[in-house]
This record gives structure tokens, C-alpha cells and sequence, in this order.
């Protein structure tokens, strides 16, 4: 028996020790989704666009993560800057991510502040990139970027060995919700995050202008 649907929407499903045999998957978006662990075999993959964590990804044999790695760096030199393992790298990595930001923020000052509210191909619009939720007025989610920044950078103005070697503990629900995380891989989620949204915000930016 076949069972072909077009066009379903799917959202919080969760499938888990399955086995999937001639199925079809064809021009589908997916967004959000855990695939951890997932096999798959005999596969035709032609024309797909991958973005996200790569680890272990292991394609005919060979482990491409290194790879993607290899090439992202390649592409964008000061991206490798943004796993340091002392308090002057942090130092150097927040520097970085201040020039480049500035730069995207002046870019986005450039556009109507409408089309900064705007989604682009169901993702986040700008807006939303910068703070992980739409807060209008533009200028209120500007302020309290600009806080949360500073906060950061008087973190990581203040790092020395011993301190960077120490473990985050909370109380009260939240990140990190483990115990004892350590300070160090705390700020390297930081600058990843402001990294990789920094990219989001770029891409936005290109296809508003494609827009217009």
C-alpha cells in the first residue's frame, strides 16, 4: 500500500528506533529537527542544502564534519578565533564579533525598518535574529542588545586563568542547566551564538535586498 501526501505540515513529532524502507522525501523543509543517531542507507542525495551542527556526520565512509570545518574556516579565517582557550583569546574573539557586528548593524540601518520585521523564507526576521523574539521598537531590541553585550564583554574583560577555569552553578531553572558547567564552555556557546546569528542576520540582509 502507498500513501502519498503532498504539502502536510508536521510540527512536534517525535520518532524514535524507527525504520523507514522506500520512502520518499522530496522537496521538504525541515527546521528545528534532532537527527541524532540517524542511519540511512542506499540514499540519492541530489540538490540538498544542509545547515546546522555537524558532528560524526559520516558520508560513504568518510566523516565530512572536519571538512565543512576545514573550508568554513578557510572561507572566514577569524571564525577558527572563536574557540580560544585563554583570557586574552576571549578577548581577541569579543573584539571580532564587535567589528563584524557593527558593520551588519550599519548594513541593516540601510533598510527600511519594516522589511527588519520581515521574515524571510519562514525564518526569523532580522529582528527576531537579534534577540530570539520580535520586540518592537527596533531601537528597544538595539538597547537591550547593546546591555547584554556589555555584560559579556565586562565578563570577558575580567577573565584570568583561574577564573576561566571555573564551573557555572545555578539554582533556579535556566542556561546552563547543568551544574558545575564550565565558565569556559559557557563563553564559547556565547560566541558561537553571536557568530552563527551573525550569519543568519547576513543571509536575511541578502535576500531583502533580492527582495527589492
Amino acid at each position: 500500500m502507498t500513501d502519498s501526501r503532498e504539502d502536510p505540515h508536521v510540527e512536534d513529532v517525535s520518532v524514535r528506533r524507527a525504520t523507514f524502507t522506500r520512502l520518499r522525501v522530496r522537496d521538504v523543509r525541515v527546521r528545528a529537527a534532532d537527527l541524532s543517531g540517524v542511519r540511512v542507507r542506499g540514499a540519492e542525495l541530489v540538490d540538498v542544502e544542509i545547515s546546522g551542527e555537524l558532528r560524526n556526520v559520516v558520508v560513504n565512509g568518510v566523516d565530512i564534519a572536519p571538512l565543512v570545518e576545514a573550508e568554513l574556516n578557510r572561507r572566514m579565517p577569524e571564525r577558527a578565533r572563536m574557540r580560544p582557550d585563554d583570557p586574552g583569546g576571549f578577548g581577541e574573539a569579543w573584539a571580532i564579533l564587535d567589528r563584524l557586528w557593527a558593520r551588519t548593524l550599519a548594513r541593516a540601518a540601510t533598510f527600511p525598518e519594516a522589511a527588519l520585521h520581515r521574515g524571510v523564507d519562514g525564518e526569523w526576521s532580522f529582528v527576531q535574529t537579534l534577540r530570539h523574539l520580535a520586540r518592537p521598537p527596533l531601537a528597544e531590541v538595539l538597547a537591550v542588545r547593546r546591555d547584554r553585550r556589555a555584560m559579556v564583554g565586562r565578563v570577558v574583560a575580567s577573565l584570568t586563568p583561574e577564573l576561566l577555569a571555573s564551573h557555572v552553578t545555578r539554582d533556579e531553572p535556566g542556561w546552563p542547566r547543568l551544574a558545575g558547567f564550565p565558565l569556559k564552555e559557557c563563553l564559547h556557546i556565547v560566541l558561537h551564538e553571536e557568530w552563527e546569528h551573525r550569519l543568519y542576520a547576513e543571509r536575511d540582509l541578502n535576500a531583502l535586498k533580492k527582495e527589492d
